[in-house]
């Protein structure tokens, strides 16, 4: 099959350290080659990847101080894509709405992974496209009352095997918080049930200049260097042992997050997760199982005295089955083909070609 994957241009693929979507395209993107398929992957040109790379600038926009319109940059991509859409028999999306104005004007189906949130205007022009296919990375992400075209959830992944385990933590203990320092994220809440434990908390992330205020209004007077740290933005190895060698991973959230890579890859390096029973939490999560879904600070602050009951080994064990690469890139497949038959058929044909 002839795939085209369009990545964001903001990171690299895959990202050298915070970057969740661009993380998943390269995951998806080298196992679809790996199976066989003929894959172009549009994204900055620094992306490291087996597919064939089409890059209309050298490096991910982030790096690039001279970029200040990145919009500009998005519209080349797409631009670039739809002019070459005869070259595949399907387009992936994974830059949420910007690709669904493009999409009438091809016969070649776009699929669109709905990685973010819906706001009141981007509502808008989902409703203006809600026919086509969408891919939903958790069932609580869906909003039935858009009324879009959601023909699967497929699950995010991480590749295990990239993950150490850590079959035991650390002493003295700590706790440990890994995401972006921003309000919805809970760092804040995270401090407090590290502060009403007595135990230590680590915490790791990126802080976005939308959210600088925050981090330096709200945050930053409460980290010491000492029981509170603030290790900055992690690599990919810091990230695992950060998490390996806690007691618990914090995912104290405050809003409807549609994944969540952070629990899967704490549970990849053995460690549970303590976290709000928000968004796509209860479908990652078994309670009790490999952490605690809790409903407030105070049940949080409950759980941190229970982890030592869960099994690291399960944790890993249970991302292993669920949360793999090729888990999800069956999922992808399936999708895929359902998209391409439903096309073929509209078409009148009987058949469609679906090998790699």
């Amino acid at each position: 099959m002839r795939i085209a994957q369009i990545a964001p241009l903001w990171e690299r693929v895959p990202p050298p350290a915070y970057g969740g979507i661009e993380l998943i395209v390269g995951l998806l993107t080298d196992e679809l080659v790996n199976r066989g398929h003929e894959v172009t992957l549009f994204a900055s040109g620094d992306s490291i990847t087996r597919a064939k790379l089409s890059a209309v600038h050298p490096q991910a926009l982030r790096l690039d101080p001279n970029v200040s319109e990145c919009g500009i940059y998005e519209m080349l991509q797409l631009a670039q894509v739809y002019e070459r859409a005869g070259e595949f028999d399907l387009i992936h999306s994974h830059i949420g709405c910007s690709a669904l104005p493009y999409t009438r004007l091809t016969k070649t189906p776009t699929v669109h992974t709905l990685h973010g949130i819906f706001t009141p205007d981007n509502q808008k022009i989902y409703g203006y496209a809600k026919a086509q296919p969408y891919v939903s990375i958790s069932d609580a992400q869906r909003e039935p009352q858009l009324g879009l075209n959601c023909v699967a959830t497929v699950y995010n992944s991480i590749n295990v095997a990239s993950h150490k385990f850590f079959p035991t933590p650390d002493a003295p203990a700590y706790l440990a918080f890994l995401g972006r320092i921003s309000p919805e994220k809970g760092p804040i809440q995270a401090i407090e049930i590290a502060k009403a434990t007595g135990i230590p908390l680590k915490m790791a992330g990126k802080v976005d200049p939308v959210d600088l205020e925050f981090y330096e209004r709200e945050v930053k007077p409460l980290i010491d260097g000492e029981f509170i740290q603030f290790l900055g933005e992690a690599d990919h190895n810091m990230k695992n042992n950060l998490m390996g060698r806690a007691i618990a991973t914090l995912f104290p959230i405050q809003w409807r997050e549609p994944f969540g890579l952070v629990t899967i890859e704490s549970m990849a390096a053995g460690t549970p997760v303590i976290a709000m029973g928000l968004g796509a939490v209860p479908e990652i999560l078994a309670h009790g199982y490999n952490g605690f879904i809790c409903n407030n600070v105070a049940e949080c602050i409950a759980a941190v005295s229970q982890v030592s009951s869960i099994s690291r080994s399960a944790c890993r064990e249970y991302v292993e089955h669920n949360f793999g690469v090729d888990t999800m890139t069956n999922g992808y497949e399936a999708v895929y083909q359902a998209v391409l038959a439903e096309k073929f058929s509209r078409n009148g044909y009987q058949k469609m070609p679906i090998a790699a």
